[in-house]
């Protein structure tokens, strides 16, 4: 994943919505309780944990039970630590006192409180990235690191590797809202080369292996609110020579584990990726900059998320004033302009019928005319002028060099240069006359995607014409 090129938009819950789910989260709210129920009798060693004469009253304020009681009330109490809802007063004596980050969760901003879940999250993910240390103390109680194949950096590298997948996974628009992923593919994302035809068995077993890395993980990062898993059956965990307790589903995926962010998931994996340099736009972001920013902004946005922008924009908007904004924007020779021009008319289409004036305005203009013309046709407008036939072959060119930068080769554009060379005799004879700096790019277009061999050569001679006529 390139920090040098933006991520899809996602769209983000909320923020209020977003603080009462970091507020229900387990982890964060016994953080919470431990934070209240600390007083001046509480101590801590030198690593800030609770010491281990006061791990069962902490678990008893949070009331819970069973082999993983323990643990789980000091995981909190690290969290309210790190996360400043508790401050060691004297690391000598070990005294502590509420910190100041704890009076947010009631009275702060919707901002406070997820600035106080993020830290958590921090805590939770370097925790994450620490491998299970059980069986390695030495007669001495000490961890035996030497016998540990563990490199953090590394390990690290690979837990943010596996969340940037799920994030993008997140984010694209061909994947349903809240949908899972299994997560055998997850750990193939980040393990297997992408010119790997067939995976070799060492491969496989890599694979298998990061499964149940990553299974310890999710399972550490569900109670912070940052994912929804569903764990890896344990039945196939189990020895080879055991039966199963009950019949099993072997083509059943899910059974090796799904996860997906969840919506407060998303907003944090979104804000780690910010802060280590990505671009990670989030719908919302423009509807407070110009109709300029909006529409190169959007310029990248598959279809959907473009469409929930410049929504977004247009409700803070009069829609006469939005309509002029937009044309104003949409002007220029540069190479970006086609598209703007596109994403003009798809705003456009969003507006009611009061912005028509601002569309009668630009009806003589060279490069609005027949974005105008189109925009009046479909909305009924009385009195719509027919463009001239320079004006048809220049919005042609400009539509198809708009469909080249949004969509490069599709099969949409394809349709649309087959028809383009079917519906107008004598096409390419005129097209390369176009004044649009363009026109030379989109008849080599032209010829690049035509499947007929004839026409295609026409589009290629049209083309030279065109480059030779602009000095190229």
């Amino acid at each position: 994943m390139s920090d040098s090129s933006p991520l899809p938009p996602v769209r983000l819950h909320p923020e209020a919505e977003l603080a009462r789910d970091a507020l229900s989260t387990p982890l964060l709210s016994r953080a919470a309780r431990l934070a209240r129920w600390a007083g001046p009798d509480t101590r801590v060693d030198a690593g800030g944990g609770l010491v281990d004469e006061q791990l069962p009253a902490a678990v008893e304020a949070l009331g819970l039970s069973g082999d993983d009681a323990a643990a789980d009330a000091s995981e909190a109490w690290r969290v309210a630590v790190d996360a400043g809802l508790v401050e060691v007063v004297d690391e000598e004596e070990g005294t502590v006192t509420a910190g100041e980050d704890l009076a947010l969760l009631t009275g702060g901003s919707p901002q406070d409180v997820l600035a106080v879940w993020l830290a958590a999250l921090e805590t939770v993910l370097a925790d994450a990235s620490v491998p299970d240390l059980d069986g390695l103390m030495d007669e001495g109680g000490e961890v035996d690191l030497s016998s540990l194949d563990w490199d953090p950096e590394a390990e690290a590298e690979f837990l943010d590797g596996v969340l940037g997948n799920l994030y993008l996974l997140t984010a694209g628009e061909d994947t349903p809202g809240g949908a899972p992923v299994p997560l055998p593919a997850l750990a193939a994302s980040v393990i297997v080369p992408s010119d790997m035809g067939e995976p070799t068995n060492d491969v496989l077993e890599q694979v298998s292996d990061a499964m149940m890395r990553l299974d310890d993980q999710f399972r550490m990062l569900e109670p912070v609110g940052f994912v929804a898993y569903r764990p890896v059956d344990e039945a196939l965990m189990a020895d080879a020579d055991e039966e199963p307790a009950a019949p099993v589903d072997d083509t059943d995926v899910s059974r090796y584990g799904m996860v997906r962010l969840t919506p407060l998931g998303l907003y944090g994996m979104r804000a780690r990726l910010m802060e280590a340099g990505y671009q990670a736009p989030a719908v919302g972001d423009l509807a407070d900059k110009g109709a300029d920013v909006l529409l190169d902004g959007t310029a990248a946005f598959p279809p959907g998320a473009a469409q929930a922008e410049t929504e977004q924009w247009l409700q803070r908007r009069e829609s006469l004033a939005a309509a002029r904004e937009l044309l104003a924007a949409a002007r220029g020779a540069d190479a970006g302009a086609p598209l703007r021009r596109l994403r003009c008319q798809q705003a456009l289409s969003l507006v009611g019928a009061s912005a028509e004036p601002a569309l009668r305005e630009v009806l003589d203009d060279a490069e609005l005319g027949g974005l105008a013309r189109v925009w009046l046709t479909e909305n009924g407008a009385a009195d719509v002028p027919p463009p001239s036939e320079a004006m048809v072959y220049w919005l042609t060119i400009d539509t198809v060099a708009a469909q080249l930068a949004a969509e490069g080769n599709s099969e949409e554009l394809r349709a649309l240069v087959e028809g383009l060379a079917q519906q107008h005799s004598g096409f390419f004879d005129a097209v390369w006359r176009v004044d649009h700096p363009a026109t030379a790019d989109v008849l080599e277009a032209m010829g690049r995607l035509h499947p007929d061999k004839k026409v295609a050569k026409e589009a290629r001679k049209a083309a030279f014409k065109a480059r030779s006529q602009q000095g190229g």
